[in-house]
C-alpha cells in the first residue's frame, strides 16, 4: 500500500479543502455628533452654493491663467520683449478674472438649483440633474434671448446628464 499513514492522508486532503477564515462581523457604527453636524451643515443649500461658487471661481481662475498664456499678441514682431511680457500678463489677468466670474456663477446657479429641486422633491435622482442643468444653461444664455435660453437649457441639461452618467453618482 502507501507509505503515508491513513490519518496523515486525511489531514492533507482536508487542509486543501479548507477555506480561508472569514473576517469577523463588525457592528454598525453610529455617526458621531460631529459627523451629524457636518452633514447638517453640508445639507444647507446656501453652504453648498457658496462652496460651489468658490470652487468654480478657482477652477475658472486656473483655466483663465492657462488659456491667457496661450494668447499671442497680434503685433508680436513690433513689440519688445518687455512689452510682450506686460501684454501677456494683462491678457492672462483679464482672461482669468473673466473665467473666474463665469465659472463661479455657473457653480452657484447649478448647485443652488440642484439642491432646491432635491429638497422640494425629496429624491436624489437624475431628474434633479436635468432640471439644474436646464436652469443653469438657461440662466447663463438668457442675455441672447428666449431661443438662446432654450438652446442653453437643453445643452447644459444634456451635458449635466452625460457627466452624471460618467461619474455614476445616481445608481
Amino acid at each position: 500500500m502507501s507509505s503515508i499513514p491513513e490519518s496523515e492522508s486525511q489531514n492533507a486532503s482536508s487542509s486543501t479543502q479548507e477555506s480561508p477564515p472569514k473576517p469577523p462581523i463588525e457592528p454598525i457604527r453610529l455617526p458621531t455628533v460631529e459627523e451629524i453636524r457636518g452633514q447638517d451643515i453640508w445639507n444647507n443649500c446656501l453652504v453648498r452654493s457658496v462652496v460651489s461658487g468658490v470652487m468654480g471661481g478657482g477652477l475658472g481662475l486656473m483655466m483663465g491663467l492657462f488659456l491667457g498664456a496661450l494668447d499671442n499678441p497680434v503685433m508680436q514682431d513690433q513689440m519688445t520683449g518687455k512689452q510682450q511680457i506686460i501684454y501677456q500678463a494683462k491678457q492672462m489677468g483679464q482672461r482669468s478674472w473673466s473665467s473666474c466670474k463665469a465659472f463661479a456663477v455657473m457653480g452657484v446657479v447649478y448647485s443652488a438649483s440642484e439642491c432646491v429641486v432635491e429638497k422640494v422633491r425629496a429624491k436624489h435622482d437624475i431628474t434633479n440633474t436635468v432640471v439644474a442643468g436646464c436652469v443653469t444653461g438657461g440662466a447663463i444664455s438668457a442675455r441672447g434671448g428666449p431661443k438662446a435660453a432654450c438652446v442653453g437649457c437643453a445643452g447644459f441639461a444634456a451635458f449635466s446628464v452625460v457627466i452624471e452618467k460618467f461619474l455614476d453618482r445616481h445608481t
